[in-house]
């Protein structure tokens, strides 16, 4: 268990304040405290993911060439599979068919590992929208390291970036908007819809969450059509091919355990059995502020297993999606954020209802006023308010009034 930091560097209004550019700085540490075992001791069988990658960036280059390299990996002991330390699997280790690629190919990277460089990086350049002409726009996404679309995909709908990246949304949110996302872990942009009302720490909000169509197939969702480069081989519902932006690994995400997937990909493998309250991806956004109080981001990476001619390493492989890693990132709002939170909303209230504050003020002196000119039922009134105007005429504060008889 790591504990992330992604705080927002660089930032800087522009446009007259209309925008501001920020890099979100991503940042891990370890919590031992909070993990079972030891990364550097404890030890993972696993996919070859080098090796897997290697021969499908190959398969289109020939039988001489693939049998060339077949033979090669042979020879230093390359396996479909392969053991390395939790920590060598996340942060990288030396692999002995990327080092010998190196020597062919000197920009490749003979270091491989799920989150390398990952530790203080960040997803480039964003410019965001602050709201300044109009306030639903605030937090929407303007461009992307300087591009306002991607060019990775088919369509121009699978190619926009759309909405924020989940940190913040406009204010007065309803049950009924469609929430859009750009996520560049998967170089694209998803949408969200509200599931229900939940609190959090005192703190009404809204619970958003992507639908199945979010990861449908072409066929079942047309808005995705344009996320499939190769029309003959497009896959099912429920998983991404992003091996484009994967330097052409055959990285494939889904969400964990393929929640909202098709039913073959689960079946498929052993042990994964979908639970949406354990797998699904959420936002719980306080719906005045747009503020997110809590949110789980769930995703699964797997790579996808294809037979590659010249190749006998994968002459056995029918397609297999394989799980290699299911990610969970959570985050709740802090008591002290939430005890602002708390008396922003209380005032927000307060002054939402001051004109029917004022009203029933209004009303309650006017029924003051009414009661007090009732006359009094007291049976010596009129003795008793005469004994008044005697004192008042003594200490001269009295001015009195009489009709003038014309008689």
């Amino acid at each position: 268990c790591s504990r992330q930091y992604r705080p927002k560097r660089n930032v800087t209004f522009v446009d007259n304040g209309e925008k501001v550019s920020a890099y979100t700085v991503k940042s891990f540490v370890f919590l031992h405290e909070k993990s079972v075992g030891d990364p550097k001791v404890d030890m993972v069988t696993t996919v070859n993911i080098p090796a897997v990658a290697v021969m499908n960036r190959l398969k289109s280059m020939g039988f001489w060439v693939s049998s060339g390299v077949s033979m090669y990996m042979g020879s230093i002991g390359t396996t479909l599979f392969m053991t390395h330390t939790v920590e060598e699997m996340l942060w990288g280790f030396k692999d002995p068919l990327l080092t010998r690629l190196k020597t062919i190919k000197p920009d490749t990277d003979e270091y491989f590992g799920l989150m390398r460089n990952k530790n203080g990086s960040d997803d480039g350049e964003f410019v965001y929208h602050t709201g300044k002409q109009n306030y639903l726009d605030f937090g929407r996404i303007y461009t992307w390291k300087g591009e306002k679309m991607l060019s990775l995909w088919k369509t121009n709908q699978s190619n926009m970036i759309n909405g924020s990246d989940g940190s913040g949304f406009h204010p007065f949110l309803s049950k009924e908007e469609r929430l859009n996302v750009f996520t560049p872990d998967l170089c694209r942009s998803i949408h969200m819809r509200f599931e229900k009302e939940v609190e959090v720490k005192g703190i009404p909000a809204y619970r958003f969450t992507p639908p199945r169509a979010v990861l449908a197939s072409g066929k079942n969702n047309p808005e995705n059509e344009g996320f499939c480069l190769t029309p003959k081989n497009c896959l099912d519902d429920g998983v991404l091919d992003v091996s484009v932006c994967r330097n052409g690994a055959p990285v494939v995400v889904s969400f964990p355990h393929f929640h909202l997937g098709a039913e073959r990909y689960a079946k498929a493998i052993d042990g994964i059995s979908p639970v949406h309250e354990r797998h699904q991806t959420f936002l719980d956004l306080n719906p005045t502020m747009g503020v997110p109080v809590r949110a789980m981001k769930r995703a699964q990476i797997n790579i996808h297993l294809q037979r590659v001619i010249g190749f006998p390493l994968t002459r056995n492989l029918n397609g297999t999606i394989f799980p290699i890693l299911f990610l969970n990132e959570s985050v709740v709002i802090d008591d002290a954020s939430a005890a602002r939170i708390q008396k922003l909303l209380l005032i927000v209230t307060l002054v939402s209802h001051f004109p029917l504050v004022l009203g029933a003020l209004g009303v309650i002196l006017l029924l003051v006023c009414i009661i007090l000119q009732q006359p009094s039922n007291d049976p010596e009134y009129p003795s008793n308010h005469l004994a008044t105007i005697q004192n008042s005429l003594k200490n001269g504060t009295y001015i009195g009034m009489t009709s003038v008889d014309k008689s």
